[in-house]
C-alpha cells in the first residue's frame, strides 16, 4: 500500500483521544512510507493527522474544493494541495490517488465519504480495502445499525464484511495493508454512475 485516503472531521471532537489517535495513525503512516490522501484542511482531526504525517517526514496530499479553501482552512503546508471545482471532483480525485480508505471520527461529511467508497466496493467498482478506526467506541452505534441491516437482510454478510474495523491505529493500518489487492482493481467510468 503506497497511499491511504483518510476521512475525518474538520473538528477535533470533545475528547483529546480522537486527535491523539489521528496523530498516532499519521506517524505510523509516515514510518511505513504510506502517503496520506485527505480533505486538505489544517484544523480538527484533519489538521492533527496531516501535521503528524508531515512532522514524521511523510508525504501528504490534500484535495479541497475551491469554495472550501477558506471555510475549511486549507492546509498550505502539505506536500501537495490540489484545489478542485466540486465535492464530486474531490471524492473522485481522492479515490483515484488512494490504495485504500479509512474513516476516523467525524460528522456528515466523513460518513458520506465512507459510505460512498464502501458502496463502490459493494458494487464492484473497486477492490480497495475500506475501514473504520473506532476510537473509544465512537462508531459502535453505526456498527450496530449495519449489523441490524444485515440481520434484516438489507445487505449480505459478505457486504457487511467489506468494512474492516479496529479500535487501534496500528491494527487498523495492518488490516488495510493485508487486505490491499495485489492486482489492478476493476474500475468503471464514473460518468456512468
Amino acid at each position: 500500500m503506497e497511499s491511504l485516503c483518510v476521512f475525518c472531521g474538520s473538528a477535533s471532537g470533545s475528547r483529546p483521544v480522537y486527535a491523539q489517535a489521528a496523530s498516532q495513525l499519521g506517524r505510523m503512516m509516515a514510518e511505513r512510507k504510506i502517503k496520506l490522501i485527505y480533505g486538505g484542511g489544517k484544523v480538527g482531526m484533519m489538521g492533527a493527522l496531516a501535521d503528524s504525517v508531515l512532522e514524521a517526514g511523510g508525504e501528504v496530499i490534500g484535495v479541497i474544493p475551491g469554495a472550501l479553501v477558506e471555510r475549511e482552512l486549507a492546509h498550505h503546508g502539505v506536500t501537495d494541495l490540489i484545489v478542485v471545482d466540486s465535492m464530486h471532483q474531490r471524492k473522485a480525485k481522492m479515490s483515484d490517488l488512494s490504495d485504500g480508505f479509512l474513516a476516523l471520527p467525524g460528522g456528515y461529511g466523513t460518513l458520506e465519504e465512507l459510505f460512498e467508497v464502501i458502496t463502490w466496493a459493494q458494487l464492484g467498482f473497486h477492490s480497495k480495502p475500506c475501514g473504520l478506526l473506532n476510537i473509544e467506541g465512537f462508531f459502535d452505534p453505526l456498527l450496530a445499525m449495519l449489523d441490524q441491516a444485515t440481520d434484516q437482510q438489507f445487505m449480505s454478510a459478505d457486504c457487511r464484511g467489506l468494512l474492516l474495523t479496529s479500535d487501534d491505529p496500528a491494527e487498523a493500518l495492518q488490516q488495510l495493508i493485508a487486505a490491499h489487492p495485489h492486482e489492478q482493481p476493476r474500475w468503471i467510468d464514473r460518468s456512468e454512475t
